[in-house]
């Protein structure tokens, strides 16, 4: 193999890995942002979630403080009624 024939080898396999490494790296950048993306839409939508259950426990108490007094009253007047 003559020099040239050399250089046309070592320089097509140049080529190939300079293109081979920037395609991987391409490919990991834009695979980064959308995984970035995506992890923000993942968050936020938890943070909904956390707040919606956080609502629902709110209302859940409210509705068992008034069951509470419902039944504190059924007591007092069941106890009226066999009282006398």
């Amino acid at each position: 193999m003559t020099l040239i024939e050399l250089f046309a080898e070592y320089g097509t396999i140049g080529v190939v890995v300079v293109l081979f490494a920037g395609q991987i790296m391409f490919l990991q950048k834009t695979l980064m942002s959308q995984l970035k993306e995506t992890h923000s839409i993942v968050v936020k939508l938890i943070d909904r979630l956390n707040r919606n259950d956080e609502k629902a426990d709110l209302r859940n108490e409210k509705y068992n403080d008034h069951i509470d007094g419902l039944s504190k009253e059924i007591t007092y007047l069941t106890g009226r009624v066999n009282g006398k």
